[in-house]
């Protein structure tokens, strides 16, 4: 299991809390890689003894922190998540029974729900568009689902390594859009597992590197699984329109490529 978090002290802390509740916890190991953080959350670990940590100078954004956190676990399965998800104790058992009974399943999802157990907006389109609906099957069996929010999301390790990594050209967005992009482009499946629940706090605010984060993974995706010219009609689209809608901030990190690391596109 990955979880990876940036200065949200209060949520990882949640978030292990309900980890270590988890249902047998004793069976499978917990890594959180910390994006630079400098509110605390890099030595939660005192309280969660074990919990493996893997503190980064700085944020490298979420793509790179997955990376690491994957290539650092030894297990047949890897659970990603965000750090300001609660898991319900049987969330991890149900999500790695349907994988083994589901051989032609790469990844499963557990159904994110609010503090009160509604749904929360949860499933996309590829190309992705960042608009997201709630899920339609919250009770049954599990059902294919195209592109899952990548904030809980339990993934066979092998497939991981037979694309070679998460395709780290993205930066904060496009890890869990590109996931789902390969597993379809290999015939394989995703599915939701209405049983297992995942609370899920969410953001619905992002700064302005964010934003630009967002536009230019966009143009990645585009250019990777569609062709150059789709790619290159996004990256355009990411200049002008931050530029026509007068988005100065935005408009400087996607004219130069920026990524939340620092580094370019």
């Amino acid at each position: 299991m990955v979880v990876v978090s940036r200065n949200r002290a209060a949520q990882l802390r949640r978030c292990l809390a309900s980890i270590e509740a988890s249902a047998g916890r004793s069976t499978f190991q917990v890594i959180v890689v910390d994006n630079g953080s400098t509110d605390g959350a890099a030595r939660i670990d005192d309280d969660f003894p074990n919990v493996q940590m893997i503190r980064l100078p700085k944020n490298f954004g979420l793509t790179k922190a997955l990376n690491l956190g994957w290539r650092a676990a030894d297990a047949e399965y890897v659970l990603f998540l965000h750090d300001d998800t609660e898991l319900d104790p049987a969330a991890i058992d149900s999500l790695a029974g349907v994988l083994a009974a589901n051989p032609d399943a790469a990844a499963a999802c557990p159904l994110l729900v609010d503090a009160e157990g509604k749904p929360l907006p949860q499933f996309g389109t590829l190309p992705p568009t960042g608009e997201w609906r709630p899920a339609t099957s919250t009770t049954g069996d599990p059902v294919p689902v195209e592109f899952p929010r990548g904030a809980a999301l339990m993934v066979r390790v092998y497939f991981i390594k037979a694309i070679r990594q998460i395709d780290d050209r993205y930066g904060q967005f496009g890890s869990d859009a590109d996931l789902a992009a390969e597993i379809r482009r290999a015939s394989r499946k995703i599915l939701l597992v209405p049983a297992a629940r995942v609370r899920h706090e969410g953001r619905y605010a992002y700064t302005t590197l964010e934003r630009a984060d967002f536009l230019l993974a966009r143009a990645v995706f585009l250019g990777k699984y569609y062709g150059f010219g789709a790619g290159l009609q996004a990256r355009m689209a990411s200049i002008f329109g931050p530029l026509a809608g007068f988005r100065l901030g935005e408009l400087k990190y996607t004219i130069s490529g920026q990524k939340i690391d620092g580094t370019q596109q």
